[in-house]
């Protein structure tokens, strides 16, 4: 049975690292994955997909809103906060890439970087 869930992935352990220390002073579960192996070659972390940090499904809900709270945020070119062309939150983050083609696949730093809000979810 899986006991674990997925909080976040980071590109480097140090990220993930910050993180989880937060949480465990919380006494929030937790763990990393592909840790050792991204540490080992920086080079490999999208294609391993980054460091997973996991938190145990008990803690989940506090391990997140704890997460929502300290998480960097997007910003514009000046500092600003980007708001939501929805809900007008300040919480925007990098939108998945949707990587719909055999182009995108193989050269994903031609996609356009979209924003998601961490609100309502809208993608602008």
């Amino acid at each position: 049975m899986n006991t674990f869930t997925t909080l976040a992935v980071f590109e480097y352990s140090t990220e993930a690292n910050l993180i989880k220390s937060k949480l465990d002073s919380e006494n929030i579960r937790t763990r990393l994955l592909d840790e050792k192996t991204i540490d080992s070659d920086p080079l490999i972390s999208q294609a391993v997909g980054g460091v997973k940090l996991q938190v145990h499904n008990d803690d989940a809900q506090k391990a997140l809103k704890i997460y929502n709270t300290i998480r960097k945020y997007r910003k514009d070119v000046d500092g600003n906060d980007i708001h939501c062309t929805q809900c007008n939150s300040t919480q925007i983050l990098v939108a998945p890439a949707q990587r719909k083609t055999i182009f995108y696949m193989l050269f994903p730093f031609f996609e356009k970087t979209r924003d998601i809000c961490n609100e309502c979810k809208t993608i602008f």
